[in-house]
């Protein structure tokens, strides 16, 4: 039998400690690189954010291979210096700042100084440059560091070529090149957004792809309609036809730009542009109020268009937040929170029947002839009346708010004049009887005059404009629920029940951390959420109209809102939902038969109440059909 021998393997070696070492320059452009740059559109930005910075009034983008092969950015700024070409590709050399107070208000798109080292860390960079004092341009070789003189008028022109060169594992993570050409246009999109004054052209592989020409002088701070006009350019005709301006000041805070309807919304939040003193920001500040001003008139998951403007003192914003400049942090984000929000419900909650019709906001009533006969608005909206099994009514909101509500009249005889609501001014005055209503009235009246009603579910309307058809159901919805909003305090506690059994749940600690510092904000929701474990919360009461929901499911829902939201946002929205619910079993159901005056009041009502466009889930509740339209549907005069 064979002597079999052991060999004892020796055991593997510790980890050999390697000293600590600086990285040569290379390397460190390299990795920082990988936060500036991530694909040919961030070269774009980076170098057209400089060309603005020098002044210039026509930037001028080439691009190969998606921009690939080659990303050229020329302009016709100020210029530099030969002196400073070499040290303008240096890290962290720059014209923009020079002190730390520079840096906290920086009022310039570029300030950092690493996006030119950046680039030429993992490319092939070539800088051509001239300034007005200069008798020709010099061309710097960023590679070789050649620098030799060459032709060009004032102005400077960067080339970058073969993108990723020296870095092959980041170039495999490109996509085609439509892709990566489709990201350049977007940026060159958003800096044309925020500069009107300057002339944007961008040319792939020989052939212009998109060019938007200046649309007020140089330099000057354009208005309303230029702003307007390089919208239009850049976003399309119908982005304009289907959005409203706004123009609001909230102390120091100016917001400025438009705002699409609600019927404009789309599947993608691919048109939503916010500004900031001027530069391209993605923060969640501004999309949250943006989204919360949206939320009581959008449907489903759609996505609201907008382009705004904030300007704002450069000190009262952080633009140093990361590498791409894009983020910044406010020093008060509240008061621009609050600001966006009601600039754009300002916005938003006028009805756009008046601004259609181009009527007044409320009906004179020297537009109707004295003989006729005159109804209040009470009564008007009195021919609207719920039945008791159609719903809730307002005083019955007491088993949900703390304090009944005022109820409404029951008859006319009993609701004199002084009785009506500050929500409700006498704006249905004057409905004369269907018959008696003439051509001259009609005019008066956005929604024109009611003629039938089909199906039980839709009014047909005739104004100065054409047909307007109405679904009455989603109508009224929205009437009831902007009444209800009017009439509760926002300020009264939602009424709660106690949980037989109080539900448990396994918290995160920003989750128990958020149910005991907000136990005041949880409780005028009709919350109560206390700590059952140290991972561990109990949830011993719901609100009364969600007892039969899930209790986790709500806890969870409004604690991780409150973690990431203003508490008096999320009251406000909580309650919303409520009202909304019993706004919707409180109004006019569908097959129900509505006479001439009842429709007429719920048309006057219409438009005179905020959102009253949409219903409280985001449909609209009314389309205009134009003569125009109408006679191409017959074929009228072909």
């Amino acid at each position: 039998m064979p002597r079999i021998t052991t060999v004892n393997t020796p055991p593997a070696p510790a980890f050999a400690r390697r000293p600590i070492h600086e990285l040569p320059d290379e390397l460190i452009s390299q990795i920082a690189a990988g936060e500036v740059v991530e694909r040919p559109a961030s070269v774009v930005r980076e170098l057209v954010d400089n060309a603005l910075d020098a002044g210039a009034t026509q930037v001028t983008v080439r691009l190969l291979a998606g921009g690939v092969r080659l990303i050229a950015v020329e302009d016709d700024g100020c210029g530099i210096a030969e002196q400073e070409l070499t040290l303008a590709l240096r890290r962290h050399a720059t014209s923009k700042i020079a002190s730390l107070d520079e840096l906290e208000s920086v009022a310039t798109m570029g300030f950092r100084g690493e996006a030119l080292a950046a680039i030429a860390s993992v490319s092939e960079l070539s800088l051509l440059s001239r300034t007005a004092t200069a008798s020709a341009a010099c061309l710097l070789d960023a590679r070789s560091g050649e620098l030799r003189p060459a032709a060009r008028a004032v102005g400077t022109t960067v080339q970058v070529k073969e993108l990723f060169f020296s870095t092959p594992a980041r170039r495999k993570f490109l996509k085609s090149d439509a892709t990566e050409l489709a990201h350049c246009v977007q940026a060159l999109r958003r800096h044309a957004l925020a500069r009107p004054d300057v002339g944007f052209a961008l040319w792939h592989e020989g052939r212009l792809a998109q060019q938007w020409r200046a649309t007020c002088a140089p330099g000057q701070e354009p208005g309303d309609d230029a702003l307007a006009r390089r919208m239009a350019d850049v976003l399309g005709e119908d982005f304009i036809t289907e959005s409203l301006t706004v123009h609001h000041q909230a102390g120091p805070l100016v917001i400025t730009g438009r705002a699409g309807l609600p019927s404009s919304a789309r599947s993608r939040a691919d048109q939503q542009y916010s500004y900031v003193n001027g530069r391209y920001v993605r923060d969640k500040v501004l999309q949250h109020a943006a989204r919360a001003a949206y939320e009581d008139v959008l449907h489903g998951q759609r996505q609201p268009i907008w382009v705004l403007y904030l300007r704002i003192d450069p000190a009262r914003v952080d633009v140093n937040v990361h590498p791409t400049k894009i983020e910044v942090r406010f020093r008060d984000s509240r008061e621009v929170h609050q600001a966006t929000l009601h600039a754009l419900q300002q916005v938003l909650a006028a009805p756009r029947a008046q601004a259609l019709a181009g009527a007044p906001a409320s009906i004179p009533t020297e537009n109707f002839k004295p003989n006729r006969p005159q109804t209040l608005a009470w009564q008007a909206q009195a021919a609207l009346k719920l039945e008791e099994s159609s719903g809730h009514k307002v005083s019955d909101l007491q088993a949900l708010w703390g304090k009944p509500a005022p109820a409404m009249p029951d008859s006319p005889a009993q609701a004199p004049a002084e009785a009506l609501p500050p929500a409700q001014p006498v704006v249905g005055a004057g409905v004369p009887a269907p018959e008696a209503a003439g051509a001259g009235d009609t005019a008066a009246w956005p929604l024109g005059r009611a003629l039938a009603q089909i199906h039980g579910v839709y009014i047909l309307a005739e104004n100065t404009r054409g047909l307007v058809i109405v679904d009455m159901h989603a109508a009224h919805e929205r009437i009831v629920y902007e009444r209800l909003k009017a009439q509760i305090d926002a300020a009264r506690r939602i009424a709660s029940q106690p949980l037989l059994i109080p539900a448990t749940f396994a918290a995160t600690p920003l989750e128990v951390a958020t149910a005991e510092t907000q136990g005041e904000t949880l409780a005028m929701l009709g919350l109560e959420i206390t700590a059952f474990s140290a991972r561990t919360l109990a949830v011993r009461a719901v609100p009364t109209t969600l007892v039969q929901g899930d209790a986790v499911e709500l806890a969870r829902k409004v604690l991780a809102e409150l973690a990431q939201y203003e508490a008096s946002s999320v009251v406000e929205r909580a309650r919303n939902e409520i009202l909304a619910t019993m706004a919707c079993h409180g109004a006019v159901r569908a097959n129900r038969l509505l006479s001439l005056p009842e429709m007429n009041a719920l048309l006057r009502q219409m438009e005179t109440t905020e959102r009253s466009d949409q219903c409280n889930h985001g449909r609209p509740t009314w389309r205009q059909l134009s003569m125009k339209e109408l006679d191409a549907l017959f074929l009228r005069g072909r």
